[in-house]
């Protein structure tokens, strides 16, 4: 690590965001190899941007980045049960999405795909648990641990 004390600021904030999201999501494909258990999603790269790039932003918050998911998996799923997947409940879902996480102050946009993920590939209600749940709260301390002791980020800027 002693060649990043060369690097210019942003140069040096770059790497560390790459190296950070390189090891979350490998720590998640691992869990997701060696277990009975799904622990990655696609929308979860983009929550490594915000929250290895960005880490102060309200978006990359554990809040946010917990909540965010769950509500909008939740509701993709109550959607794809109650009224089936066509047109127009992907739009009424991603809309309620984004209307639910702007109301309990979660927002975090990729959360924003999971109703579409959820309701195109047809996931069922475990889903919510595993991926979801497990990986978001993973992601929240992996994000935690690994500004604390290699970034020098201060992060989270509050819990909850």
């Amino acid at each position: 690590m002693k060649i990043m004390l060369f690097l210019p600021t942003q140069q040096k904030t770059a790497l560390l965001a790459g190296i950070g999201a390189t090891g979350c999501i490998t720590v998640l494909s691992l869990l997701s190899s060696h277990s009975h258990a799904l622990w990655l999603m696609a929308p979860f790269g983009a929550t490594m941007v915000i929250l290895f790039g960005l880490p102060a932003s309200p978006l990359a918050q554990p809040r946010n980045i917990v909540a965010g998911h769950l509500i909008t998996a939740a509701l993709g799923l109550a959607i794809a049960h109650l009224l089936g997947v066509h047109e127009w409940t992907l739009g009424l879902a991603v809309g309620l999405s984004i209307a639910a996480m702007m109301l309990t102050n979660t927002a975090h946009p990729p959360a924003g795909a999971n109703p579409l993920l959820i309701m195109l590939a047809g996931e069922n209600w475990h889903f919510i648990l595993t991926p979801v749940a497990s990986g978001a709260i993973l992601i929240v301390g992996f994000g935690y641990v690994y500004h604390r002791f290699i970034s020098g980020q201060q992060y989270p800027k509050q819990w909850f």
